[in-house]
C-alpha cells in the first residue's frame, strides 16, 4: 500500500505540482490550502508525513503553528518545511518545534524524495531490532546509521535529515578533509558555500549546546571540513 503524504500549501499551483509529482513517486499525496483545513483532516486521520509550508493565506507562522499540533499529536510523524523562507532564524524554528527537515523550495523534486525516502527509511529502521543496526564510534560519539541518530555521551543530538548526512559523511573517515560537493552529494543536496557553511554552524552550535567543549568538526580553509576526534 502507498504510503500516505499530506502536502499544506497555500499556493493552487505549487500544492498542484507536488500533489501530482509525489503521485508519480509512488505515494498517496493529498494537498491542503490551510491550516484550518488541515486540522480538520488531521483530526481524522493523520499521514504518514506531513509537508508544510510556513505561510499559510493570511497566517504568517501558520506552518509553525501547525507544527506544533502534530507534535502534540504524534511524537513520530515526520515533518519537513518545505518553504521560502530560509533565514537562520526560519530554521532554527522550524526544527525546534520538531520538524525532522527544513528544505528551501528551490530543493528539486529528486532532493525532496530523497529526504522522504530517508525519513520513512529511519521509522522502518525505529522498528527493527537494536542488534541489526550498523553502528559507528569514535570517543563520545555513537552514530546509528539506519536510525539515522547521533549521540553524544548517550545523549541525543538533534539533527535533520540534512545535517545528519554531513556528519555521517565526516565521521566515516574522521581526519581526511571532506569538501563541499562531497558533503552536497553525500546530503542530497545542492547549494551554494555559503549554505553548506551555514549547516555546519547550526551542527556545532547542537553539539556545543550539549558539549561546551566540543572541536570535532574542524574548518580546513579553502577546501572544506573534517572530524577531529
Amino acid at each position: 500500500m502507498a504510503r500516505s503524504i499530506a502536502i499544506v500549501e497555500d499556493e493552487p499551483l505549487i500544492r498542484a505540482n507536488y500533489v501530482e509529482a509525489l503521485n508519480r513517486f509512488g505515494y498517496e499525496a493529498r494537498g491542503y490550502g490551510s491550516r484550518g483545513e488541515a486540522s480538520m483532516a488531521f483530526a481524522m486521520r493523520l499521514p504518514e508525513l506531513v509537508i508544510i509550508d510556513i505561510g499559510l493565506g493570511d497566517e504568517p507562522e501558520g506552518g509553525f503553528d501547525l507544527c506544533r499540533e502534530l507534535r502534540a499529536k504524534s511524537a513520530t510523524l515526520p515533518i519537513i518545511f518545505l518553504t521560502a523562507r530560509d533565514s537562520d532564524f526560519d530554521v532554527i524554528s522550524g526544527l525546534r518545534l520538531g520538524a525532522d527537515d527544513y528544505l528551501s523550495k528551490d530543493t528539486s523534486l529528486h532532493q525532496l524524495a530523497a529526504r522522504i525516502a530517508a525519513l520513512f527509511r529511519r521509522i522502518e529502521s525505529l522498528k527493527a531490532p537494536a542488534s541489526s543496526e550498523t553502528v559507528i564510534e569514535h570517543g563520545p560519539l555513537k552514530l546509528e546509521s539506519e536510525r539515522m541518530r547521533i549521540l553524544w555521551n548517550g545523549i541525543e543530538i538533534p539533527l535533520t535529515v540534512t545535517e545528519f548526512w554531513m556528519v555521517h559523511t565526516l565521521v566515516r573517515f574522521p581526519g581526511h578533509v571532506k569538501n563541499r560537493d562531497q558533503l552536497m552529494r553525500e546530503a542530497e543536496l545542492v547549494v551554494d558555500d555559503a549554505t553548506i557553511t551555514s549547516h555546519i554552524k547550526r551542527i556545532r552550535k547542537k553539539f556545543i549546546a550539549l558539549a561546551p567543549e566540543f572541536d570535532a568538526i574542524e574548518t580546513v580553509h579553502g577546501v572544506g571540513y573534517r572530524w577531529t576526534s
